[in-house]
């Protein structure tokens, strides 16, 4: 049997292991089974990459910059990057660090658009938080030449802080947030923006997924604007590590 799995902490609801279990279903793919890993230390990876039959992992937080020492290389994906959210087990016993999320964002970004008819062209971004997700946002943003600023809680040498947003509202359409804000079950919350200024031109993509309307979605769309959640995001990047792991 050939195993797949999930790392991270805390795995209370796991989007991949619904997904690759109605995949494998779907497919026919009797073979293969997906666990979720539940890692509160990162020290306690190498114990777990002794798992008979274990092909490869999902990373995801707070693991996804935690493991690259853990690494033996790094596809160009994570290079560009600085993250891992997929690690595929070689033959001879090595382990490689690739990045899906990358790939995700950027081509459901892409989709998104065309569906509505626009471009990137013009467009400058806000990038909400500056987690391990927001490394592949910005990756893909920047291949775009997609001018952004990322947002934190407090301003940094790289980050501005949320109460500079209305200062650049009207000039940034894209509003991109990575961080766990609106995430079920604390559905009722959203990022400490200026939606009162938000307008119909303006784009909200939220890469939280569950619910499939955030506060943040809902605040947009109640100004005219465009609202998307991750799940397509999700859907592609866990077909791109699938690809990996099927990789000769």
């Amino acid at each position: 049997m050939k195993r797949y799995g999930l790392i991270g902490y805390p795995l209370t609801h796991s989007f991949s292991q619904r997904y690759f279990a109605e995949k494998f279903t779907r497919e026919g793919i009797t073979d293969c089974r997906y666990d979720l890993f539940e890692l509160p230390d990162i020290t306690a990876l190498p114990d777990l990459l002794q798992t008979p039959g274990l092909r490869g992992l999902n990373v995801t937080i707070p693991h996804k910059q935690a493991v690259l020492p853990y690494l033996d290389r790094l596809d160009a994906s994570a290079e560009k990057v600085g993250a891992v959210n997929v690690i595929r087990l070689e033959p001879d016993g090595s382990r490689t660090g690739f990045n899906s999320d990358y790939y995700g964002f950027r081509q459901s970004l892409e989709d998104w658009l065309q569906a509505l008819g626009r471009t990137t062209i013009g467009i400058q971004a806000l990038v909400l938080g500056t987690g391990g997700a927001s490394k592949a946002v910005t990756a893909a943003l920047t291949d775009l030449q997609v001018p952004f600023v990322m947002v934190s809680r407090t301003k940094t040498d790289t980050t501005i802080a949320y109460n500079n947003v209305p200062d650049l509202i009207e000039t940034h359409q894209l509003l991109i947030n990575c961080s766990p804000v609106g995430t079920y079950p604390h559905t009722d919350e959203a990022p400490a923006l200026p939606y009162h200024q938000l307008t119909d031109r303006h784009l909200l993509y939220d890469l939280v997924y569950n619910p499939a309307e955030t506060r943040f979605m809902h605040y947009g769309r109640e100004r005219g604007a465009d609202a998307l959640n991750g799940l397509r995001m999700l859907e592609l990047q866990a077909e791109k590590a699938w690809a990996i792991w099927q990789r000769e």
